[in-house]
């Protein structure tokens, strides 16, 4: 397997896809992707629940379900690491980084309803635990820091940057500001760091080759391929109760043939 994080360092991205099972890991995988990421809202769905209603335990378990089905690195979103408290989320990150993944990312949205945020100082406390249990073992153990404002209504560039400056200074191996969408603003934060940074890629936001040339170091999609299967389910589901037609399967024969050839390995 290779080295997860010497794979961030070319001229182009590293493109790490989100997959929400096992057999859209394999899938990923057998189409060339060198890294996959879990993907908590896509995985919550699979259970029939939204995102942030999975427990520690059961995400730990299906993130080393996915790192043990391939054959690529795979990193695991974990949250706010499930806990508030540094030790707590220290405790997450040697759980995880014992579950056969190459790494995982931590959060600094709390889901409070008094502080939705940590605040900085809390946050790059929290991160510097993380850091310190991803890097205590023998393996090299990628942390993500992420900097959540963008994507809880706090479209605060400056802080956003002092955030995963204090990360960066705190151990991350990797910083990424979800939610963020304008080249400029990329721009300027990747310049404003020294750490690889990961892109979650929006509708209508720059291409790949747009971002590379950013320097942007790693993109991601989140939940969009898990919620783009479960629109194609809704939409055949949809077809056959209200229409009484078979239109679907053209969609289902591409993706039969997609999965044969991924499985018949």
């Amino acid at each position: 397997m290779d080295d997860f994080l010497s794979l961030h360092a070319s001229e182009r991205p590293l493109l790490m896809p989100n997959p929400w099972d096992r057999g859209s890991a394999v899938l990923l995988a057998s189409l060339g992707f060198k890294t996959l990421a879990t993907t908590s809202s896509g995985f919550a769905a699979t259970l029939g629940r939204l995102d942030g209603q999975v427990s520690r335990d059961e995400a730990l378990a299906h993130a080393s379900e996915l790192a043990e089905a391939v054959d690529v690195p795979v990193s695991a979103d974990l949250e706010n690491c499930f806990a508030h408290d540094p030790a707590g989320v220290a405790e997450t990150v040697r759980l995880a980084a014992a579950s056969g993944l190459a790494g995982c990312s931590v959060e600094d949205f709390a889901g409070r309803e008094d502080d939705r945020i940590y605040d900085p100082g809390e946050a790059t406390e929290r991160v510097a635990a993380a850091a310190e249990a991803a890097h205590a073992g023998p393996g090299k153990f990628v942390l993500t820091a992420r900097a959540e404002n963008y994507v809880h209504d706090r479209r605060d560039l400056a802080d956003t940057i002092a955030r995963l400056q204090s990360f960066q200074e705190a151990g991350a191996d990797v910083l990424f500001a979800p939610g963020i969408r304008e080249l400029d603003e990329i721009r300027e934060l990747v310049a404003s760091v020294d750490r690889p940074v990961n892109v979650l890629v929006l509708p209508g936001m720059p291409s790949v080759s747009e971002l590379a040339e950013a320097g942007v170091a790693r993109i991601s999609v989140g939940g969009a391929f898990a919620f783009a299967a479960f629109g194609a389910a809704a939409a055949a589901g949809r077809e056959l109760l209200e229409n009484g037609t078979y239109g679907y399967w053209e969609t289902s024969a591409a993706g039969a043939g997609a999965t044969f050839e991924a499985f018949n390995r």
